[in-house]
């Protein structure tokens, strides 16, 4: 549920947990977002940084500037401002992120996993029937047939959490139990109804079945992408996945190794939640693609 007022949480004498609510959804993701974009435009003074997440913020603040009891004031009072969901806009870009389905790294990343630690339903076979898909292919139409909302950057940097905005594609996996010990750079994976780009190579618990070769996370600033940042996405942005043969994925990766690659992206649009909320309520949720 979205809670009707925020509820705070100490998070030692520098930081405040503050929570809108205890779900896992878009509607309460949107009102974290435009509740911290309030925060910023309030300018309040002894504010150091926020870090907005699914369902939460963590406000980071200077004691000596501000107390704890004013900034919750503050805090409370724009969460206030705010009201329902009703007419709330957020400035939103969308990227087009090519996808190799079923590489051959994320397979074999699988199949060192079975030898080495234990073995299991392959990765994609195991969302199919979880899922109650027909086979692999449809896989990929239902994970690329829709936009995906940047819920949160965390884990590692970089890595967004990337919820489904079209209910039809809505998919859901579990997570490796153990986790890997790695995971191959740009691989596309699925725990819980999340989607996520791995940025680097690193460990992870997610369901693996694609390869992106467009990076997201370039610590060395080589592509225009990344001229004012580290990373591509910010939260609030779209994904849209694309699938992609493995001559164009190489195309791509020897673009990036040239660093002349160009990230495909189409600006900053306004995303209006009365808007999609109209467009999902003339869906069939039950229809796959």
């Amino acid at each position: 549920m979205i809670y009707e007022k925020p509820e705070f949480r100490p998070g030692g004498d520098r930081n405040i947990l503050v929570y809108l609510g205890d779900e896992m959804s878009f509607d309460l993701n949107f009102l974290v977002h435009t509740y911290a974009s309030k925060i910023r435009d309030a300018e309040i003074d002894g504010l150091v940084e926020l870090i907005p997440e699914l369902a939460s913020l963590l406000v980071s603040y200077d004691p000596d500037r501000i107390s704890y009891d004013d900034i919750t004031r503050e805090l409370a009072s724009i969460r206030g401002g705010i009201g329902g969901l009703t007419g709330l806009e957020l400035p939103s870009r969308i990227f087009y992120v090519p996808v190799l389905y079923f590489d051959p790294w994320t397979a074999e990343c699988v199949e060192d996993y079975c030898r080495t630690i234990r073995d299991k339903e392959r990765d994609a076979d195991l969302m199919v029937r979880l899922n109650g898909l027909t086979d692999r292919q449809q896989l990929v139409r239902v994970h690329s047939g829709t936009e995906y909302w940047v819920a949160a950057l965390g884990f590692w940097p970089g890595l967004g959490s990337f919820l489904p905005l079209d209910p039809r594609c809505h998919l859901t996996a579990p997570k490796y139990n153990p986790p890997r010990t790695w995971t191959p750079k740009g691989t596309v994976g699925m725990g819980g109804s999340i989607t996520c780009i791995y940025p680097d190579r690193t460990p992870g618990g997610y369901q693996i079945f694609g390869m992106s070769p467009m990076p997201i996370w370039d610590p060395d600033q080589r592509l225009e992408a990344f001229a004012d940042s580290l990373a591509l996405f910010k939260p609030g942005d779209r994904v849209r996945f694309v699938p992609i043969g493995r001559e164009e994925h190489d195309y791509i990766a020897a673009k990036v190794a040239e660093g002349t690659y160009k990230h495909p992206d189409v600006g900053y649009q306004s995303f209006s939640i009365d808007a999609y909320h109209d467009w999902i309520g003339r869906l069939d949720p039950q229809e796959r693609f």
